[in-house]
C-alpha cells in the first residue's frame, strides 16, 4: 500500500515534489564504474607512453621528449586515480562518518604537482638544445608513431570526461581534462617539428618544447586550482545552486511556511545540503518529519547523490515567510 503524505492543517495532503524525470544519481555500483575506467586509463596510459617514447627515441627531437614527459604523468596520474577511487569508495566508519570521497580530490592534486614538475624538465632540456640546436632525423616515422599515440589519447580523454561527469568524479574528470590538453599539445608539436624539418630551422624544437611546457604549467594550475575548490567545501555549482533554490521555493505552501540558512557543498560524487524549516508551532513530530522526508527526496532528484540535514523550527523562528533565504554557500 502506498503511504500517504503529510497533510497540513486543514487536513489536506500537500503537494508532492515534482519529479525532474529518471534519477541519474550515482547508483551502488559507481564506484566500480568509476574504478573500471581508471584500470581503462591506465592501460591505454602505459600504451602511449611506450609509443611517445619511441617517438622520440627515433627523432631526437626535445619537443617530442616534451609529449612523452606528459605522458609520464598521465601512467602517474591514472594510477593515483585508480588508488583514490578506490580509498573514495570504501563506506563511511567510525573515523569518517562521512565517506572518504574527498580523496578524488587528492589524486587531482598529485597530478597538477606532476604535471609542474614535468614542466620543469622539459624546460631545462629545451634550454640546453636551444642553445646548441642539432637536427633531427626519421621525423617521418616519428611524427606517424606521434600521431597513433595521441589519437588513442583523444579518444580515452573523450571517455574519462564524460564517465568522470556521469559518475562524479573528480579524479577521473580531472584525468581527462589533463589528457585532452595533452592531445592539443601533440598537435601543436607535430605543427612545430613539421615546420623545423620543412625550413632547417632546428631552433624551432627547443622553442616549441618550451612552449609546450608553459601549457602543461597552465594546464597543471587548472588541476590543482579545482581540485582545492572541493577540498575547501565549495558551494554547488550556481546552476545545481539554482536548481535547489527554485525547488524549494515551489514547496512553500501549506504547513511549509519558510526555509533560510540555506547552505550547500559538493564532496566528489556527494553533495550536501542543509537549511532550516520553518513549520507550525501546534505541527506533531511525525508530520514534520514526513514533510522533511519528502524533500530530502525531491533534491536527490534535482542533485542526484545529495545528502540533506533539516533544521525543524516552530513559526515564531520565522522571518520571511513563503521566502527561501540565504546564505547560499
Amino acid at each position: 500500500m502506498a503511504s500517504r503524505g503529510p497533510l497540513n492543517r486543514r487536513g489536506s495532503p500537500l503537494p508532492h515534489p515534482m519529479s525532474n524525470g529518471p534519477s541519474t544519481s550515482p547508483t551502488p555500483d559507481s564506484p566500480k564504474s568509476a574504478a573500471s575506467v581508471a584500470r581503462l586509463s591506465l592501460l591505454v596510459g602505459f600504451a602511449v607512453l611506450a609509443l611517445k617514447w619511441g617517438a622520440w627515441y627515433l627523432t631526437d627531437s626535445v619537443a617530442l621528449f616534451s609529449d612523452a614527459m606528459e605522458s609520464i604523468v598521465n601512467v602517474i596520474a591514472a594510477g593515483a586515480a585508480l588508488i583514490a577511487l578506490k580509498i573514495a569508495a570504501a563506506p563511511p566508519d567510525e573515523s569518517h562518518p562521512f565517506g572518504h570521497s574527498k580523496a578524488e580530490y587528492f589524486s587531482a592534486v598529485i597530478e597538477g604537482v606532476l604535471i609542474i614538475f614535468a614542466a620543469g624538465a622539459i624546460l631545462v632540456s629545451a634550454w640546453a638544445r636551444f642553445l646548441e640546436p642539432v637536427p633531427l632525423e626519421r621525423l617521418g616515422p616519428g611524427l606517424v608513431i606521434s600521431f597513433v599515440a595521441s589519437a588513442a589519447n583523444a579518444a580515452l580523454a573523450f571517455h574519462l570526461i564524460r564517465r568522470g561527469r556521469a559518475l562524479r568524479s573528480p579524479a577521473l574528470t580531472a584525468d581527462g581534462k589533463h589528457i585532452r590538453a595533452d592531445v592539443v599539445t601533440s598537435v601543436g608539436v607535430w605543427i612545430g617539428v613539421g615546420l623545423a624539418w620543412q625550413t632547417g630551422w632546428w631552433v624551432l624544437d627547443p622553442l616549441l618544447a618550451g612552449i609546450v611546457a608553459i601549457n602543461v604549467v597552465w594546464s597543471g594550475w587548472h588541476v590543482v586550482a579545482d581540485s582545492i575548490g572541493g577540498l575547501m567545501d565549495a558551494s554547488l555549482q550556481p546552476d545545481e545552486l539554482e536548481a535547489v533554490r527554485a525547488a524549494l521555493q515551489d514547496q512553500l505552501r501549506g504547513d511549509t511556511i519558510e526555509i533560510h540558512d540555506l547552505k550547500t557543498r559538493r564532496s566528489a560524487a556527494q553533495a550536501f545540503i542543509q537549511f532550516h524549516l520553518v513549520v507550525p508551532g501546534e505541527m506533531s513530530v511525525r508530520d514534520a518529519h514526513e514533510i522533511c522526508d519528502r524533500l530530502e527526496e525531491l533534491l536527490d532528484q534535482v542533485v542526484p547523490g545529495s545528502r540533506t540535514e533539516i533544521h525543524v523550527e516552530p513559526e515564531l523562528e520565522g522571518q520571511n515567510a513563503g521566502r527561501v533565504v540565504g546564505p547560499t554557500h
